[in-house]
């Protein structure tokens, strides 16, 4: 075998360059001190960086922070433990622009199993993300299940305001999932990777929340036996979820709107003044403007936490998501092994279709969940529904065409109802008008009512 030469090294070296330059996916390879060796040329579409600007540099500096952002695994040095990393991020590119990317990071070794560098190989799915919101495609977004024109939107706010620090205020019932979309949003935005903490004001006694939210020193109160850090301190470079702001008292409502303000605060029982950076998420089921006009909230910290309103719309007006979300809890249903899944009737469907679901999304699960247990077979049936929910079964009007009616089942409804001919016509799933017909041909009916 011939020896090669440098000639023909050099055309496989170009060759090998012209066939990762035409790869529709874009390609970054850096060593263990993140100096790229690496970019091809869709890379440079995607980020709008040229390929002379970022070669040889720390990929941290060449792109102003790091690509990967909160999820680099190179901002402490090279990770102990990685093979290959998958995940969603939005990166900023070199015009300032968020785009969406589906990042595959794989850690390069040589002939000896030595770790030399990683490879990342990332596709730019912003233009798909946008045809599947204006095409109604989605059945879900960042954990979050529903494809109702309603939660659609919501999807498209969370990925609007993900590429900003302001804060965000998140309204809608209890139980609708709050929680999950400030998490939605966080996970989506740079911050995604540092830390998301959620704190419930309205689950703490008074004389606690201060020190949980913003910490203590050693002997600030009784018990007070060590410093301690708040959440807003635990929190730095990620996210604060406040649920129920609107029961945080007046004294530490004043303290937060200095924070937003200034950044900065001071722990209880101290007089150092503490700086964080963490972008404020803050969330109620009540009317904030109401408590504002009843005295209970202040106003001027209304309009500090309600720069980006979002609404959680109730589960009884997109109803369309019902089947999504019972398939959804189903899946993550425990496994008996042998024994196949549960699935649902179309009946018992329907009675969750029907049902108004005052507890929304958290009722929903309930409800799955208890029939899951209930169900003795692997169909769930409307009987194994929770009690309100065969109610409802039970009472709701049939759709089509009306039922023809018999002398029993009439007996029985309107004894059933205590005589209420309104309540009957409801169980035998007829019209009123229907019932005082038949009733009317059957006037022996009428004397034992």
């Amino acid at each position: 075998m011939s020896t090669p030469t440098i000639d023909n090294i050099f055309s496989i070296h170009k060759n090998l360059e012209r066939i990762l330059d035409n790869l529709k996916e874009g390609i970054i390879a850096h060593d263990l001190e993140r100096r790229i060796f690496y970019f091809n040329r869709t890379a440079e579409k995607v980020t709008g960086y040229r390929r002379e600007e970022v070669l040889g540099k720390d990929c941290h500096e060449a792109f102003g922070s790091p690509f990967c952002g909160s999820r680099c695994s190179f901002c402490d040095g090279p990770p102990l433990f990685l093979d290959t990393a998958e995940y969603p991020v939005n990166i900023s590119t070199r015009d300032g622009e968020i785009r969406r990317i589906e990042m595959t990071a794989t850690m390069m070794r040589d002939s000896d199993d030595r770790q030399i560098g990683v490879l990342a190989t990332f596709r730019d799915v912003t233009d798909l993300f946008e045809l599947q919101l204006k095409t109604k495609e989605m059945t879900g977004f960042s954990n979050i299940i529903g494809c109702d024109d309603k939660m659609v939107e919501v999807f498209r706010q969370i990925k609007d305001v993900s590429g900003y620090d302001y804060p965000v205020h998140i309204s809608g019932e209890t139980g609708t999932g709050k929680e999950l979309v400030a998490n939605a949003i966080h996970s989506e935005s740079l911050r995604g990777g540092h830390p998301f903490v959620p704190i419930n004001c309205g689950a703490l006694p008074e004389g606690l929340i201060e020190s949980e939210l913003f910490g203590h020193v050693k002997g600030a109160f009784s018990g007070a036996i060590r410093d301690k850090k708040g959440r807003f301190e635990l929190a730095n470079n990620g996210t604060i979820f406040l649920d129920e702001i609107a029961e945080l008292p007046k004294m530490l409502q004043v303290k937060l709107l200095r924070f937003l303000q200034e950044g900065t605060f001071e722990k209880v029982g101290g007089e150092k003044t503490v700086s964080v950076n963490v972008r404020v998420i803050s969330a109620t089921n009540k009317d904030l403007k109401k408590e504002v006009q009843k005295g209970s909230f202040r106003e001027d910290l209304f309009y500090r936490l309600n720069v980006i309103p979002i609404h959680i719309p109730p589960i009884r007006e997109r109803k369309s998501d019902i089947p999504l979300l019972v398939d959804h809890f189903l899946s993550k249903a425990p496994k008996i092994k042998g024994q196949r899944p549960v699935r649902i009737s179309r009946e018992a469907l329907n009675s969750l279709m029907d049902y108004a679901w005052p507890g929304n999304v958290r009722e929903l699960q309930n409800a799955v969940q208890f029939a899951i247990v209930r169900c003795r077979g692997k169909i769930i049936q409307p009987e194994d529904l929770p009690l309100e929910l065969r109610d409802v079964c039970i009472e709701k009007p049939k759709r089509g065409p009306s039922r023809k009616l018999d002398v029993e089942s009439v007996k029985a409804a309107l004894k059933k109802t205590g005589g209420n001919k309104a309540k009957a016509s409801k169980v035998l799933g007829v019209g009123r008008a229907t019932l005082y017909r038949f009733l009317g041909d059957h006037p022996e009916l009428m004397k034992e009512d």
